[in-house]
């Protein structure tokens, strides 16, 4: 509510290029992208009419030749060509791939390309990329150290006392924390930024700086401290809290692990589904993370042009293989793999390099997919051998192979059972699961 204000706005996307309609495109055009099965459809539902025409002309023949009237053999004949109609053939995958695709939409899961999502039931290998899909890509406090007869509050006061002037993730990280205990603050004057090593002011008074380890190098500073030494090397990024040119404790940090990222690689590994993580950070990091999250191969300090060389080293191991990123570093990667997977919030080039995108930020959603896809794919086959046998088994029955029986279907009965074989096969594509 602004009363007094003026406010200006600046609009950057309009009508066509807004994010709605960009979704709305990208659901239509899965919507048209033909899918391998429904080729396979198109040419069981030709055969199907040519075998209706020749069933047809065969049944009339037969039963003139066999003394009935041309009125009796006619009626033979419509009612074989009515109930051999490729009807719910036709309908058979168009009706499974818009409800999926609609259903993957409501959950934020966006179809580029039709038969990417195909070859996703098939997936072996799904590669994640770590900062910004695995983790959050800020930095959380993970330890505090306190040293010297100082506590855990009164380093973390200090620390986020000064780091509240500063703009750098490790800093927010820092001033998170203290938000988080309730740790009250104190006044800082003469703030400065020591580029490259942290931050000092004036705290109460007296000298107070946070900085790296290489700044205590610089000043042949040591600790000499087990757990300093442990988080290091765990590969968390540890800074120091100086007063007065003297170490009162330090504060280990890491990238935090998005809670999902756990769930998401067990159900993957549930469904056997091997797990790659794909990095460029160092391989103590690296591998710290893998465990926390029982990933089962990791590739750490990879360049940006080299992560196309592992995608392309696990699809020599005959894999079919996802790669799921959100930066612009990730989109060759994203091409190559069989199926590139964007977080939707990621980067404009990484999405558009990729054949599916995730609108949430949630690894989970990568689970969501590859089921879709076989729920998907298993009712089409379902759809398809209904209609495929329903037909086939009623030709011999319309065509009179039971007459000596007193069995006979008249015309408007084989309609009946043409439409009943059509309702099946829409409320069969109907049927997914209300969560995926």
């Amino acid at each position: 509510v602004n009363l007094e204000g003026a406010v200006v706005v600046k609009i950057t996307h309009t009508g066509a290029q807004t994010y709605l309609a960009q979704i709305i495109r990208l659901v239509q055009e899965a919507q048209k992208t033909r899918s391998r099965i429904q080729d396979l459809a198109d040419r069981a539902a030709l055969m199907l009419t040519i075998i209706a025409i020749v069933g047809g002309l065969l049944t009339f023949t037969a039963w003139l030749i066999a003394g009935f009237d041309p009125l009796f053999s006619l009626e033979r004949m419509v009612t074989v060509m009515v109930i051999t109609c490729p009807h719910a053939l036709g309908l058979a995958i168009p009706l499974v791939v818009a409800v999926s695709t609609a259903l993957s939409a409501q959950n934020g899961l966006l179809i580029r390309d039709r038969r990417a999502f195909e070859r996703a039931r098939n997936v072996e290998v799904v590669v994640f990329d770590k900062t910004g899909t695995l983790t959050e890509g800020r930095f959380g406090v993970t330890d505090i150290i306190p040293l010297k007869g100082w506590n855990n509050d009164d380093v973390l006061a200090l620390a986020a006392s000064l780091e509240m002037n500063s703009e750098h993730p490790i800093a927010r990280g820092i001033v998170e924390k203290a938000r988080e205990m309730n740790v009250k603050l104190y006044d800082v004057s003469e703030f400065k930024a020591i580029p490259g090593k942290g931050v000092r002011g004036v705290i109460n008074g007296r000298n107070v700086e946070i900085v790296g380890p290489g700044y205590l190098r610089e000043k042949v500073i040591t600790i000499r401290d087990e757990r300093v030494e442990e988080a290091q090397k765990q590969g968390k990024t540890t800074v120091f809290v100086l007063v007065d040119n003297e170490v009162v404790g330090a504060i280990a940090l890491a990238d935090v692990i998005r809670s999902e990222s756990i769930d998401a690689i067990r159900e993957l590994k549930k469904m056997g589904i091997h797990c790659v993580m794909l990095t460029g950070d160092n391989k103590i990091t690296a591998y710290r993370v893998a465990e926390q999250l029982g990933i089962d191969e990791v590739f750490a300090e990879v360049l940006p042009h080299e992560k196309v060389e592992v995608i392309k080293q696990l699809q020599r191991r005959g894999k079919i293989v996802a790669m799921v990123g959100d930066g612009v570093n990730d989109a060759p990667a994203l091409i190559q793999a069989d199926i590139g997977i964007a977080i939707g919030a990621g980067t404009d080039i990484a999405v558009e390099s990729a054949d599916i995108i995730l609108v949430r930020n949630d690894p989970r959603d990568v689970v969501s997919i590859i089921k879709l896809a076989r729920i998907t794919y298993k009712k089409m086959k379902e759809n398809l051998l209904w209609a495929t046998s329903y037909n086939m088994m009623a030709i011999p029955i319309a065509a009179g192979a039971l007459y000596s029986y007193g069995i006979l279907l008249p015309p408007a009965v084989g309609a009946i059972l043409m439409s009943i074989s059509t309702v099946i096969v829409a409320i069969n594509a109907r049927i997914f699961p209300s969560k995926l």
